[in-house]
């Protein structure tokens, strides 16, 4: 994993100071061509009626279902598209559950596990084939720091799983993230939905993503840059820093944070918070993210910004 330098950061590696568009999708998806309930024409259907841009089927890739990486390339039109994806399967973490990695920019042959292949090494080729690589729901499995090391390339943290969420109240993945960041490691972090039913566990959590287009290798390569925020509900509008402050802008919301290294925090909490500025000095020798909270407890997210470090 990347570790933390001395250099200066580069704010232009947040969303909102880049050319583009925000564009709304999710990661974390399944259809019958493993455990889903609908075919990927149904799921694709749904999410479009939800104003979501593009999704990403992400089959369980395991024997039992033939290690199906879903061809959703026929399914895409002018204004909605989809990554070819898998979740990956092989070996198991400390505490014995089998090891779930999110791979999303698959090649469509992109071959089985050999025997005894480890998750690292399965993983690494997803990796080396150009896919963005994410550590799913780490709450709802026990994934701990210590098999998170094992995977030194991942480029982040499922933050939010929305189907963990409703399963078994293990949504959240910011408390191994943020173990991680605290460690220097440099991970982004992404919210899903994580859907079998597409009832209680559809629609809870998504990101967006900031491209020139509605391709999917230019949403790809803005993943793997970073360039992306988190969200259950509120829009974050911009972050920058300015004047040795922190300035937020966003939808209507109660509470703004900025969290950062340890317990060092910022906040301001009131009503229809749309602009806030935040001390940055208590930042300086780490990263900061940024957490929106509105009035119905719905969350919005920012991706860490590393301040001593490219």
């Amino acid at each position: 994993m990347k570790m933390a330098n001395s250099s200066t950061f580069d704010l232009s590696a947040l969303p909102f100071s880049v050319p583009g568009h925000f564009y709304k999708g999710n990661l974390h998806t399944h259809c019958t061509e493993s455990d889903g309930d609908y075919p990927a024409e149904e799921v694709i259907r749904r999410y479009q009626e939800k104003g979501y841009d593009f999704l990403a089927l992400s089959d369980h890739f395991l024997e039992c279902y033939g290690f199906p990486v879903t061809d959703t390339r026929e399914l895409r039109s002018a204004d909605f598209t989809t990554l070819i994806s898998a979740e990956l399967h092989t070996g198991n973490l400390h505490n014995g559950e089998t090891w779930h990695v999110l791979a999303v920019g698959l090649p469509l042959d992109f071959a089985p596990p050999e025997e005894h292949e480890g998750i690292e090494s399965l993983s690494k080729r997803a990796f080396d084939a150009g896919a963005y690589i994410g550590l799913v729901h780490p709450a709802w499995y026990g994934l701990a720091p210590e098999d998170a090391r094992v995977l030194p390339f991942a480029h982040a943290v499922e933050v939010y799983n929305h189907g963990s969420q409703m399963e078994n109240d293990r949504g959240d993945g910011w408390a191994l993230c943020d173990m991680l960041l605290n460690e220097g490691v440099r991970l982004h972090g992404f919210a899903t939905d994580d859907a079998h039913h597409l009832t209680h566990d559809a629609f809870g959590g998504w990101i967006h993503v900031k491209a020139d287009s509605l391709d999917a290798d230019l949403l790809l390569e803005s993943l793997r840059a970073g360039r992306y925020y988190s969200s259950q509900g509120p829009i974050l509008k911009n972050i920058e820093c300015v004047d040795g402050e922190i300035l937020v802008e966003c939808s209507a919301v109660d509470a703004i944070m900025v969290t950062g290294r340890g317990s060092r925090a910022e906040k301001v909490l009131g009503t229809d918070l749309t602009s806030v500025r935040l001390p940055m000095k208590r930042f300086a020798d780490a990263f900061f993210r940024v957490t929106v909270v509105d009035s119905g407890g719905r969350k919005a997210w920012s991706n860490p910004v590393w301040l001593n470090g490219d």
